[in-house]
């Protein structure tokens, strides 16, 4: 696109929408290039994603997003309302945007003094960049007339929220599968992996919402947790304050010498713990309430917060953990990751690709593909939903790699003294050799095994074991 200055094609970008009205999809064409607008009515197409270094972006798009001012709104200038509301951007941009029409009232242009008033409908149009999400196949496990469940990979949402439209579940499976409309029947976070059942329509979805409303649903997750978890079942009930302004929950628990309400909603999971290491737990997760970050608040409640949880991990523990092993650092060092269960990674041909798309004048994002802001340290964690049950019907998903108690087992020890030692240690090559009661690391070397070499025979280093478990090493 040849070289423009901002104000030029901004004064061209608002003539044109001046005289092409406010139609939700519009073609603005311009000397050098033409502007598609999209809205939630365009569905999402396999060309529209790109694959770069183990992650899968969306190409940039234009897009209207449309809100009606709210009463705390009303009285505001539409600058200050932006400006307050909407704090991704500054106020120079909004000043620009409101002037050449990118942001428009009731589908007029309108000046940067405008006071806006209750109900109206306010269009903000820009050039939308998405998140990116790791590349795990999004895995079909089971197709039928009225139901299509999948093994949901970590960090991709599972329906259009926020910065994410064509980066979700539903989304991706339109694009590459075809399939639409699907309706989620329950909802999973978007840092947690396993199963998810879809309906195929609203009738369909309204028969699973009854029975999960009537506690008829019996939904079962697993989980790797800090600790030595108890053996015996542990049952939490403590209510969930959930803070959406910070993006995290928190448990309360009533006192009866108390008289003040508790604010949160009721939560109950049972705990059951399946094997452990003394230094990290697997444990299976029922949930009887489903509240937002139950089953991980609930887990922090009792002692043992999910091992990669950096949102729930003690200050302690996430400070030491923030060192080297972020959620995302796990799943990318390692096939145990759940790669393994959801399909194999996609192709990243093009990573070293330039696929082009359009530059904007006006967009604060471009040229990066990703929005400013986004965390890369953020991805995979360790926990994961593998059955739901309801009358007359169960669906399964496969277990991660993460859940064994041997990849647990050398990977919590590897880690944790990496962590103590502060630097890439020498592990012993030969793990089958571990008793967890009995730390005699004498024993546990391998003269045949690759590394570099000791009194006793070879070890290897911690970058090595990272190598194995990625499978580099065979």
């Amino acid at each position: 696109m040849p070289t423009t200055s901002f104000g030029s094609r901004a004064l061209q970008i608002c003539k044109n929408l001046n005289k092409r009205g406010t139609k939700m999809k519009r073609k603005i064409e311009e000397t050098d290039m033409e502007i598609v607008w999209q809205s939630p009515a365009n569905p999402p197409e396999r060309k529209d994603y790109i694959f770069r270094n183990g992650r899968r972006h969306v190409r940039p798009y234009y897009f209207e997003f449309i809100a009606h001012v709210k009463n705390r709104w009303a009285g505001k200038t539409i600058v200050d309302l932006f400006t307050d509301e909407f704090k991704g951007r500054n106020r120079d941009y909004y000043i620009s945007a409101v002037k050449c029409g990118r942001i428009q009232v009731d589908g007029q242009l309108v000046p940067v003094s405008f006071i806006v008033k209750p109900s109206q409908k306010i269009s903000h149009f820009l050039h939308r960049h998405e998140p990116p999400v790791m590349t795990w196949d999004v895995k079909i496990l089971q197709t039928e007339p009225d139901v299509v469940t999948i093994c949901k990979p970590a960090s991709v949402p599972v329906h259009p929220c926020g910065q994410y439209r064509k980066n979700t579940v539903v989304g991706i499976l339109q694009a590459e599968h075809g399939l639409a409309p699907l309706f989620p029947i329950h909802r999973l976070d978007r840092l947690v992996s396993g199963l998810l059942i879809l309906a195929r329509s609203a009738a369909q979805a309204d028969i699973f919402r009854q029975q999960i409303e009537g506690g008829m649903v019996h939904k079962q997750y697993i989980a790797r947790v800090i600790g030595e978890f108890p053996e015996e079942e542990q049952v939490v009930d403590a209510n969930i304050d959930h803070n959406a302004q910070e993006g995290r929950s928190s448990a309360e628990v009533g006192d009866s010498c108390s008289d003040a309400p508790t604010k949160g909603k009721t939560a109950c999971t049972k705990f059951t713990r399946i094997s452990t290491n003394g230094i990290q737990s697997i444990v299976l997760c029922e949930p009887v309430t489903g509240r937002t970050h139950q089953i991980r608040v609930h887990l922090q409640h009792a002692g043992h917060p999910i091992a990669n949880d950096m949102l729930y991990l003690s200050k302690h523990v996430s400070d030491r953990s923030a060192e080297g092993m972020g959620a995302d650092r796990a799943a990318a060092n390692s096939d145990h990751s759940p790669a393994s269960v959801v399909g194999k990674i996609k192709s990243t041909s093009h990573e070293d690709s330039s696929e082009d798309f359009s530059i904007d004048p006006m967009c604060t994002n471009c040229p990066s593909l990703a929005p400013k802001g986004y965390d890369y340290h953020e991805e995979a964690l360790w926990l994961h939903c593998f059955r739901y049950s309801g009358p007359g019907w169960v669906y399964e998903c496969p277990h991660p790699d993460w859940a064994s108690l041997s990849y647990s087992i050398l990977f919590s020890w590897t880690y944790e003294w990496s962590i103590i030692c502060g630097c890439d240690i020498s592990i012993p090559c030969n793990f089958n050799k571990f008793n967890s009661k009995k730390h005699k690391r004498e024993n546990w070397y391998s003269a045949d095994s690759p590394g570099r070499e000791s009194g006793r025979g070879r070890y290897w280093s911690l970058l090595e074991w990272r190598r194995a478990l990625a499978g580099a090493v065979r």
